[in-house]
């Protein structure tokens, strides 16, 4: 075990302290000096976000002093982290839900070793949810194990992305796709939220997530929590993902993943 379970409690009580960020938001959306704008269409930062990678920061690396960040709010192009253990920080995935008061939107972070994911963890503060998984350890909901469905295609329940921030670029043909999801599927879902949809997937909620494109630290823990629970991960053409670079994403609980793979390159 490359992390041990004093160091895992350590960091799962570190994130749901964050999350806690989340819940003292009040009219987010009212104030404008609480927003700002990133490069891409609708991609938002708040003092909020700030602030709880600020915090996870702070307290990540008393657990782990030498440890890198590859987080959200920062630039990342010189964060080397093959050779080392480094944390991926999302401070709020779903921000425009977290703007909106829609009370969906979670704290992710993942911990990697030379290059490697051995720890992550997907708060949901609203519903007090903790998904978390090490390698070789399995998945868990608060401390329950969890696992991935069997269901087949024709009677799942699909979680997909709209890849917002690249809209200009991935839509027309993106949409195209989902369509035919939906009419080979029991029905489908849009959440907001990239690492709860993963971790959905995980526990068994749907059977499946597809997103045009998601950046590192909005995967990084989720991935390692849905393969932990059986369930598999990998980009529109069915190749791995690489830790660190931007991919499109197919999750699944493995049962349909051919299939949803054919339907996507139709």
């Amino acid at each position: 075990m490359i992390l041990s379970e004093n160091k895992q409690k350590s960091i799962i009580e570190i994130i749901k302290k964050c999350g806690k960020n989340l819940l003292s938001a009040h009219d987010i959306g009212r104030n404008e000096n609480d927003i700002s704008s990133k490069e891409g269409a609708a991609n938002f930062v708040t003092v909020y976000d700030v602030k709880t990678q600020d915090d996870l920061i702070s307290g990540l690396k008393d657990v782990i002093p030498d440890a890198l960040f590859f987080a959200e709010e920062q630039d990342n192009s010189m964060v080397d982290f093959k050779d080392s253990f480094c944390f991926f920080i999302d401070p709020i995935d779903g921000t425009t839900n977290f703007i909106h008061g829609m009370n969906m939107s979670a704290v992710s972070v993942a911990l990697s070793y030379n290059g490697e994911t051995v720890f992550g963890a997907v708060y949901d503060p609203y519903a007090d949810e903790m998904f978390w998984a090490s390698r070789g350890d399995g998945a868990y909901l608060n401390g329950k194990k969890i696992y991935v469905s069997n269901r087949s295609l024709e009677n799942a329940l699909i979680m997909f992305g709209t890849a917002p921030y690249d809209r200009e670029v991935l839509a027309e043909n993106f949409f195209p796709v989902l369509y035919r999801v939906y009419m080979n599927c029991a029905d489908i879902r849009r959440s907001g939220s990239a690492a709860l949809d993963l971790c959905y997937v995980a526990c068994g909620r749907a059977e499946a997530y597809i997103e045009a494109i998601l950046s590192p630290w909005d995967f990084a823990a989720g991935k390692l929590i849905l393969e932990e629970a059986g369930g598999k991960l990998t980009s529109f053409n069915g190749n791995d993902i690489i830790l660190g670079e931007k991919s499109s994403v197919l999750c699944s609980n493995t049962v349909l993943h051919s299939k949803m793979l054919g339907l996507i390159n139709q």
